[in-house]
């Protein structure tokens, strides 16, 4: 059994449209046209228990709106959700005591008090035991690094040091499922690695779910087994991120460094293109037409070959493609 269903889940919002210009402010003010805005349409998909799954999309493609509808901050025009096997909206005091939320751009935390105090409020809200609560509590610290600044007020806190500390205030009621808003945006290079290790390990140890939405592609990829890709509100792929780069960027890149000059620039067979600059080479391939180790064959027998690698196309650039293609 599906441990998150969406089942044909439409969101709509109403926005005012506003003239532009004076004579378009005196008109607002006598008559106000609106229009809709289908932030969430037909959406439909399931994740079993333990699974990490990217949710990607452009800005305003619907990502968030879907994560406020599955935690039951919002309520579906139509449609069906159940999560744990509840109705987000219509339950939402029960659901929110087995779910966690993490919003990157938003915080649980009090700003004026001290970390700890903001974590004594929330256990009494989720009445989390004390002994459980004393244990979760330094396993996250540990693994996040967050014990030096526990008596800091958040106001006073780095960016990093502060989402470390959200995350904790989500896992404190040990969720069974986490729902990851943009959770690594303006972070650093070394506080993304160390969160990224911290939910790799709370899913494998835990088996916590995850939904984690990011526009950070090295993220989606350091992280996901499911990549979902929603767009003007419909969900537009669903799959791993092998059958992804297998529909959208199939081939692969041997660069090489050469070892000595060489007079001309030969054509490979089976290459869909050659480019060389000074003393490199660049040569693009399908494996599904010539593997890998046949056209590293057939370039060595052609040219002076000191060091070489087969790489896929980068995840950004991947992504960035989809979106031109599919017109988001």
């Amino acid at each position: 059994m599906s441990i998150i269903s969406l089942s044909h889940v439409n969101r709509t919002y109403r926005v005012h449209a506003r003239a532009s210009g004076a004579k378009g402010l005196l008109l607002n003010a006598f008559k106000r046209e609106t229009k809709t805005i289908r932030a969430v349409d037909d959406v439909s998909f399931s994740l079993e228990e333990g699974e990490l799954v990217g949710y990607i999309g452009p800005n305003g493609a619907g990502k968030s709106t879907t994560v406020k509808l599955m935690s039951g901050i919002l309520k579906p025009d139509s449609g069906e959700i159940s999560v744990l096997g509840r109705e987000p909206w219509r339950e939402r005091k029960e659901h929110v005591r087995h779910i966690g939320v993490v919003f990157g751009q938003r915080s649980q935390l009090w700003w004026d008090t001290p970390v700890i105090d903001s974590f004594s409020v929330i256990r009494d809200i989720y009445a989390v035991p004390h002994s459980q609560y004393k244990q979760t509590l330094d396993d996250l610290c540990d693994i996040l690094q967050v014990g030096e600044f526990l008596q800091t007020p958040v106001r006073q806190l780095s960016l990093g040091q502060r989402m470390r500390c959200e995350l904790i205030a989500a896992m404190l009621h040990q969720p069974q499922v986490l729902f990851l808003d943009e959770p690594t945006i303006g972070l650093d290079a070394v506080t993304k690695l160390a969160l990224r290790a911290f939910l790799k390990q709370v899913n494998r140890e835990r088996g916590t779910t995850m939904i984690l939405t990011t526009h950070d592609m090295d993220d989606m990829e350091a992280l996901c087994s499911r990549v979902m890709l929603i767009g003007r509100g419909k969900l537009l792929f669903d799959g791993s991120l092998d059958t992804m780069r297998a529909e959208f960027a199939p081939w692969r890149t041997l660069k090489i460094r050469l070892g000595g000059e060489i007079s001309s620039c030969p054509g490979i067979e089976g290459a869909e293109s050659v480019e060389y600059s000074g003393q490199e080479a660049r040569i693009r391939f399908l494996p599904s037409e010539v593997s890998a180790q046949e056209m590293i064959a057939r370039t060595a027998a052609l040219l002076p070959v000191a060091d070489l690698t087969v790489e896929a196309p980068d995840i950004d650039l991947l992504v960035a493609d989809m979106y031109r293609r599919m017109q988001l």
